[in-house]
């Protein structure tokens, strides 16, 4: 596939397991400066030797918790000491939590990592993506969220709780977010969309306890692989067809309507809204 991605600043997070790091590995080999980040320093360490042994390409990595605002802030500003552009953002780290669990700033962990995040370091990072420009961020989200819908009263799990529901709520944020960022983005050269990876045998849900983790392993004999999973993240950040091309929703290399919700304009806005809040001031 012809790229146009060799010598830009990419940055990808959860760049140490599955999507992440076959999508940070792939990138790297076609050119790109990349940096991963991940909570696990010896695991981040460690797979930017190993991307840089088997591409030639040095990666950097930075240690972060991106469950936690902190974390977040933390990620964000390690970023722009080390460099002034950043011309692709693969927002991929994410997880689904059986249990519900709180993080250090007392959200929903599932809400907090799967799309606060998403929300905070991308708005976080937007001067360096516009001063980059053309620039893109790749969102990875979920055919999950086809079923799902956001509830304001319940956002964070507060009344009942289900963990696929959660999962899929998180997604349905994502493809929301997306659309609404495109919007807030139109004229500044930067693109955003979002993207279905297929069901992946990665580490999914296996830190759910043994009988997820044995589940999820059985499972995974029978479904793609990472290899296969993030060729969209990887289109999407590299591939010229979709330069300027933002807004749009993507399975296997290719735009495809996502939920009717997804399209609510009302919705995108509110949950804008209420991610500002969460979040605290952005910048």
């Amino acid at each position: 596939m012809e790229t146009s991605i060799k010598g830009k600043t990419v940055l990808v997070t959860g760049g140490t397991n599955g999507l992440g790091l076959v999508t940070a590995r792939e990138l790297a080999r076609m050119g790109a400066q990349v940096t991963i980040i991940s909570r696990n320093a010896e695991k981040c360490a460690a797979v930017a030797e190993a991307i840089q042994a088997e591409t030639g390409n040095p990666v950097d990595f930075i240690v972060a918790d991106l469950a936690t605002l902190a974390g977040i802030r933390q990620a964000a500003a390690s970023f722009k000491q080390r460099h002034t552009q950043l011309h692709v953002l693969v927002n991929n780290a994410g997880a689904m939590f059986a249990r519900r669990q709180l993080t250090s700033d007392g959200f929903e962990m599932t809400f907090a990592l799967n799309h606060l995040n998403y929300f905070l370091l991308t708005n976080l990072l937007l001067d360096v993506l516009k001063a980059s420009a053309p620039a893109r961020i790749v969102n990875v989200s979920s055919g999950a969220h086809l079923g799902a819908s956001l509830d304001f009263d319940n956002l964070q799990g507060e009344n009942h709780f289900a963990g696929m529901q959660a999962y899929g709520q998180s997604k349905l944020a994502n493809v929301l977010f997306t659309y609404e960022l495109a919007h807030r983005l139109e004229g500044t050269g930067v693109t955003v969309n979002a993207l279905h990876p297929g069901f992946i045998a990665t580490g999914f849900a296996r830190n759910n306890g043994v009988f997820y983790n044995i589940g999820m392993k059985i499972i995974g004999l029978f479904i793609r692989k990472p290899d296969q999973g993030a060729q969209t993240s990887i289109y999407l950040a590299s591939s010229p067809e979709v330069e300027g091309l933002s807004g749009k929703y993507f399975v296997d290399c290719k735009a495809v309507d996502s939920s009717p919700r997804s399209y609510d304009q009302a919705l995108a806005e509110k949950l804008w809204q209420v991610s500002l809040e969460l979040t605290g001031k952005v910048n």
